[in-house]
């Protein structure tokens, strides 16, 4: 009778330590070297691209499935890839002050995910992105790969207070009205 009380305390704590195995929540960190943000701002008569890097970041999963992640960007590291010489630097100038993401007070964004439900390997994601010390919910689909993960992100920049010539704010901006919304393409390595 000993025995058989014995060997079944020994079946629980295997199945309940074999099911914790499986639950535990893993981190699977960003190779941030090789993981790129790509922005586009538009404006009335045309638009802008650059880059942005990625401080830190990870995902967190449980088994294959995302359940979490957080992630830093370098707001000093703004730059822009569609001009050069002078006006490539006024435009990153101007990127980088308090018209638009005041990098001086505030070098760093974030993004933390906070639900994520799948079909196959497209991601429904709920974050909370915080810029200009600034927190809004966003929402955008996640494409899960083998070694990347993939995603556009569409950011209402009045949301955080980046109102500089938004048509929202100010009237008689004319031609030189710029879109509230930036798009961020983000590619992350694993």
């Amino acid at each position: 009778m000993k025995k058989k009380i014995i060997l079944k305390s020994v079946l629980i704590l295997a199945v309940a330590a074999g099911t914790a195995a499986f639950t535990s929540t893993m981190e699977k960190k960003i190779n941030i070297e090789e993981s790129t943000i790509e922005w586009k701002g538009k404006k009335v008569l045309g638009s802008h691209t650059g880059t942005i890097n990625l401080q830190d970041g990870h995902l967190e999963m449980e088994g294959d499935q995302l359940t979490g992640g957080t992630f830093t960007v370098d707001m000093t590291s703004i730059t822009v890839t569609d001009l050069e010489g002078e006006s490539k630097g006024k435009l990153e100038g101007h990127l980088k002050s308090d018209d638009f993401f005041g990098i001086e007070n505030h070098p760093t964004s974030t993004l933390e995910i906070t639900s994520a439900s799948n079909k196959g390997n497209v991601y429904d994601v709920t974050a909370n992105l915080t810029i200009k010390g600034k927190t809004e919910p966003v929402t955008f689909e996640l494409i899960m790969g083998e070694s990347a993960a993939t995603t556009t992100l569409k950011i209402d920049r009045t949301k955080y207070g980046v109102r500089y010539g938004s048509g929202s704010f100010f009237d008689s901006l004319g031609d030189n009205t710029i879109s509230d919304t930036f798009i961020l393409d983000v590619t992350l390595k694993f």
